[in-house]
Formats: C-alpha cells, sequence, structure tokens
C-alpha cells in the first residue's frame, strides 16, 4: 500500500484550503450576481426560456 513519506506542513495545508475557499467564494458571489441579474431582467450572460411552452393535444 502507498503511504505519504512525509507529512504535509500545516502551513502548506492551510494555504491549499485558503484557496479553495477563495476559489469557491468566488463562484458563488458571481451565481448570486447572475441571479439578481435574471431576476431583474438585466441578464446578458446567457440566453434562457422564459415561458414553457404546453402541448394540450393527447
Amino acid at each position: 500500500m502507498a503511504v505519504p513519506k512525509k507529512r504535509t506542513s500545516k502551513s502548506k495545508s492551510r494555504s491549499r484550503r485558503a484557496k479553495w475557499k477563495e476559489k469557491a467564494t468566488h463562484a458563488s458571489t458571481k451565481a448570486i450576481s447572475l441571479g439578481k441579474s435574471i431576476l431583474n431582467g438585466q441578464n446578458k450572460s446567457f440566453i434562457y426560456a422564459t415561458r414553457i411552452e404546453q402541448d394540450t393535444s393527447v
């Protein structure tokens, strides 16, 4: 079974975790911003269906 030779330092672990959290925060901020722009009708970044067509003929 493969095992690491040396233990990862606390500073390296914390640095990696901080970077991961920074990326997650950035992604969530962009998602919230996009959601707000869609609700306000000011979105220009992507196209989506505003009304769903229902087929009544069965």
